[in-house]
């Protein structure tokens, strides 16, 4: 098979190699345990930050600097080792790539150093109840007081939001100007006001949680990211990487299933014949395995544009939107390959078809990201 990895250095190749070993070792095997017993994966954060992923979405100084195209791989490894994990991880780097993206060089070294050391967590509170699918309607609102805010309002399906030690909490600083009124805020877990809700009882990722989050919060301007009414650009900005990390999610995940699928094809002997060798089943894996290669290569495409600094939203919806896809049909078909094997808890097939549900929604449903890419089309 084709090496699409090809332009790694040789230092991210040793890096993801690393990494590999580590998540089939630490990871892997507790994927099982934490969607049975929905427990934070506190362990499992804390095991990544050895390896210096944490902070792998940022450049020097803060981080390792590695590509785009190798954090892709390096989200793909993880996510084919545990969803959850992979959930968290991917929404630390939400915020974190706010704080590297919109803040100032002083909030930068408060923050983004232990962020990357894997010392402190970080959540995106973007999501609201009312808010739909457009994040200009949010209703938190951040009024002037002085030279603080009173940061007001209710965010929900905020992943790591109870548990984080930061919170990048977007809220409106202009109600008269729609999107250009949004401003961002970094919030600490423990300033006063600050009230996490119930984490959410989900289908999938169960050790992946999300929360309701509620603030009537004074934070001082300091804390505002770049100038006021810019948080809705940076937000867009971010969530073109959160959804590039997305696909990687999806593929990983994808190619658990593929594999086990792969496997079983070549040993459940059904009629003293093995599955693979009816010509059904090796069209059925074949069309996954086209599935996958169509999934890397878009995503592979929004990590070279990202890389190279070119504007990517469109190449981001799109491996967005086809790796969710695909990620569904490649568990499901997988699923159905097991039969009612592949129903039980017995075998994880069933975990990855919950685990990877959640990927046609969140970060911009599927829809969201056909609009994003009409627009693209018609512009």
């Amino acid at each position: 098979m084709a090496d699409l990895f090809h332009m790694l250095t040789e230092e991210e190749r040793a890096f993801t190699d690393t990494l590999s070993r580590f998540c089939a070792d630490k990871i892997a095997p507790r994927a099982a345990e934490t969607d049975e017993t929905g427990q934070f994966v506190h362990a499992q954060i804390r095991a990544l930050a050895e390896t210096g992923l944490m902070g792998a979405n940022l450049h020097d100084p803060f981080g390792p600097g590695i590509s785009a195209q190798a954090l892709l791989k390096s989200v793909e490894i993880v996510a084919g080792a545990c969803g959850s994990t992979v959930s968290a991880l991917t929404a630390h780097y939400l915020a974190t790539d706010s704080i590297l993206l919109g803040g100032t060089d002083a909030l930068r070294a408060r923050y983004l150093p232990d962020a990357a050391e894997g010392r402190t967590l970080g959540a995106f509170a973007l999501t609201e109840r009312n808010a739909g699918s457009d994040p200009a309607d949010m209703k938190t609102k951040a009024t002037r007081e002085g030279d603080s805010y009173r940061l007001k309002g209710a965010k929900c399906f905020i992943s790591n939001g109870g548990v984080a030690d930061f919170l990048v909490v977007y809220a409106v600083t202009d109600p008269n100007a729609g999107s250009r009124g949004v401003s961002a805020f970094v919030v600490d877990k423990a300033t006063p006001g600050f009230t996490p809700g119930r984490a959410e009882n989900t289908m999938g990722l169960k050790g992946g949680h999300v929360w309701e989050l509620e603030f009537d919060c004074l934070i001082p301007e300091a804390q505002r990211l770049g100038p006021e009414g810019t948080g809705f650009k940076t937000a867009m900005k971010v969530l073109d990487n959160g959804r590039v990390e997305v696909a990687a999610m999806c593929i990983g995940i994808a190619q658990q299933a593929f594999d086990l699928a792969t496997e079983w094809a070549k040993t459940r002997i059904i009629g003293g014949e093995p599955l693979a060798s009816r010509q059904g089943i090796r069209w059925q894996l074949a069309d996954m395995a086209v599935d996958l290669r169509a999934a890397r290569l878009l995503a592979l495409e929004a990590a070279r544009q990202r890389q190279n600094g070119e504007r990517f939203s469109e190449a981001a919806s799109m491996a967005k939107l086809y790796a969710s896809e695909m990620a569904h049909r490649v568990t499901d078909g997988a699923l159905q390959l097991h039969g009612g094997y592949g129903y039980t808890r017995d075998f994880p097939l069933e975990r990855l078809a919950r685990d990877v549900r959640i990927m046609r929604i969140y970060e911009g449903s599927s829809e969201i990201q056909r609009n994003i890419i009409a627009a693209h089309t018609l512009h």
